[in-house]
């Protein structure tokens, strides 16, 4: 026989586990499985669809995070919600709540985010607000890339001590096989597209990062600076200061 006080407890919890708006099925749990609620990729949806989306998981007390982000998607969404938060560099948007979800900073291990140059900066900035969001220790270090080699050394005791490390870089990608040969913890490397022809895009470095001979580099997609930033945050929040 069907014990119906089974399938209620059943159909409650998956009440509290998912969410939907006119075009979208919202994960709710996601923090509960994962650490972290759901993140809203924003390009592509309408400023409304992200307006609902986040009025939802605000209201089931999550700290709401939208990546790729317009301005034009952000003046309408900023002005439904004005609590808000836009990073114009970054392109992303940030709903806090007033007792945040995500871990207090300064309770993780830290992360270094480098860049090579000052073009790679919206990627990096990506990754930086992702880490902020995960509630990350996290340390932007701009502008050192491998045509000045010294200026990577002068921030050696900047990145040295990171949990993990995130180095963004275009043209022919090198800077995260010289970050990860001076380093004993893991380094996302992130490709971006940065650079002129024979870059194809961002597919010359992602290449070059895929084939680092710095054992410990590992890589993420093109531009992708949400995922290399996320994966850090994991690594900085299993390495927990005691």
């Amino acid at each position: 026989m069907l014990n119906k006080s089974l399938l209620n407890k059943s159909l409650s919890h998956l009440r509290k586990t998912s969410a939907m708006t006119e075009n979208t099925h919202i994960d709710l749990n996601r923090s509960e499985r994962c650490g972290f609620p759901e993140v809203v990729y924003c390009e592509g949806k309408s400023a409304q669809t992200i307006i609902d989306i986040f009025q939802l998981q605000h209201q089931h007390e999550q700290d709401c995070f939208g990546t790729r982000i317009s301005p034009e998607q952000s003046e309408v969404v900023r002005a439904a919600l004005p609590e808000v938060e836009h990073h114009s560099v970054a392109r992303t948007i940030r709903w806090r709540q007033k007792e945040s979800t995500t871990p207090p900073q300064g309770l993780t291990s830290k992360v270094a985010v480098i860049s090579a140059g000052t073009t790679d900066l919206p990627v990096a900035a990506e990754a930086v607000e992702t880490l902020k969001w995960m509630g990350c220790d996290v340390e932007l270090i701009a502008d050192v890339g491998v045509a000045g080699p010294h200026r990577l050394l002068e921030h050696q005791d900047q990145f040295k001590e990171a949990a993990a490390i995130v180095v963004v870089a275009g043209m022919e990608g090198a800077l995260p096989s010289v970050v990860g040969g001076h380093v004993n913890c893991p380094v996302i490397a992130v490709p971006t597209s940065v650079g002129y022809g024979a870059a194809f895009g961002g597919i010359a470095a992602l290449l070059g990062m895929l084939n680092s001979c710095a054992s410990n580099v590992t890589v993420v997609n093109i531009d992708s600076g949400f995922k290399g930033g996320y994966v850090a945050g994991l690594i900085a929040s299993r390495s927990k200061i005691v």
